[in-house]
């Protein structure tokens, strides 16, 4: 296992905090608090290197608000000068830790992602059916051989615990100046337990995020040597044509859990058959098609009906609230509906 030493100085290098900034302010650049920080950019990045290389730096309160969406989350906003701090420290620290990641973890990644990970799964379940191959008496066409394993972790953000993440990251950065930074980040957060949880909303939670379920993959890929295994964020799959292997498999996936002091969640975490078609990531995956999630399909139309009974349709507005849906809605079977969708506002425009 390579060690990695002297980081320190690279995450308070100027240069590093100057980069740091630049990816902070991507999309915010309008927004008055970044503003406000740029018009004194060199003070304000001196500043905090000051305070980096004195050990002096401690990051402000955090800011809580609720969204729901349509699941109520609690996000947990970071000031400014602490995000800048947070790319700081992924900067220097995602590239040694791309190279000790599964290939098959997509979240929070360069070049991964939800759309990969499903791309991902239709190609092991191709594997795993036999290239679709439909189940003895199938009724339907999508009644394909095959099981998976789908599951998540119990209130996963609320459950990291930080004494095991730090050591999980002394392993491979051996350099007590970043140990110390990241306690300063990881201690800021005032959970329900203390020494548990990192906050939703923060840059440094999605990568310790992946830096603590690596672990999972790695018992997952080299332990128990499973071959169709997909990870986003905390939500896992692991595809085989016997049920009985994938059911030793969480077992054995609950008692490894517990050496990072996490457990599976009961009611999310079950061994499905691919005949009845599988929920993965925001999609409804078949045998032959894939189809939207029920609830974000009527989130959606809901919006869409409201957004047509405003009256007044301004068409650079709708195009761009579509323009998202849509990026989501053509990786399934979604043609007749987004075409039906463009002629109904195409239809109030024109009136």
């Amino acid at each position: 296992m390579k060690a990695y030493r002297n980081l320190y100085q690279r995450i308070c290098s100027y240069k590093n905090l100057e980069l740091a900034f630049k990816k902070a302010k991507k999309n915010k650049g309008n927004l008055p608090y970044v503003i406000e920080f740029e018009v004194n950019l060199k003070e304000n990045l001196l500043q905090l290197q000051k305070e980096l290389k004195s050990l002096t730096y401690k990051p402000r309160k955090l800011k809580r608000f609720i969204i729901r969406d349509p699941k109520t989350r609690i996000i947990h906003s970071s000031n400014f000068r602490d995000r800048v701090i947070h790319h700081a420290i992924v900067n220097i620290l995602e590239p040694i830790y791309e190279k000790i990641f599964v290939y098959d973890s997509y979240a929070s990644r360069i070049n991964k992602g939800s759309h990969k990970a499903v791309e991902r799964f239709e190609e092991f379940k191709r594997k795993v059916s036999e290239n679709n191959l439909l189940v003895r008496v199938a009724k339907t066409r999508n009644q394909i051989k095959g099981y998976v394993l789908k599951a998540d972790i119990k209130k996963y953000f609320d459950s990291v615990d930080h004494t095991v993440l730090l050591d999980i990251i002394s392993r491979n950065i051996k350099d007590n100046k970043v140990i110390w930074l990241i306690k300063q980040i990881l201690d800021n957060f005032d959970a329900k337990i203390k020494g548990k949880g990192v906050p939703l909303g923060n840059l440094t939670s999605q990568f310790f995020a992946n830096v603590y379920l690596n672990e999972l993959d790695y018992f997952i890929k080299h332990n128990l040597k499973a071959k169709y295994y997909i990870r986003y964020v905390d939500d896992f799959v692991i595809l085989h044509e016997d049920k009985e292997i994938l059911e030793k498999y969480k077992i054995k996936i609950e008692k490894y859990l517990k050496t990072l002091k996490i457990e599976l969640h009961p009611d999310k975490s079950d061994i499905k058959s691919l005949k009845n078609g599988i929920t993965f990531l925001g999609y409804r995956i078949y045998g032959k098609h894939r189809l939207l999630r029920k609830s974000n399909l009527r989130k959606f139309q809901r919006e869409f009906d409201e957004m047509l009974a405003m009256g007044v349709i301004v068409p650079f507005t709708i195009a761009k609230s579509l323009q998202g849906w849509f990026g989501y809605a053509q990786w399934a079977n979604t043609y007749k509906l987004r075409k039906r969708m463009v002629k109904e506002v195409n239809s109030k425009i024109l009136k």
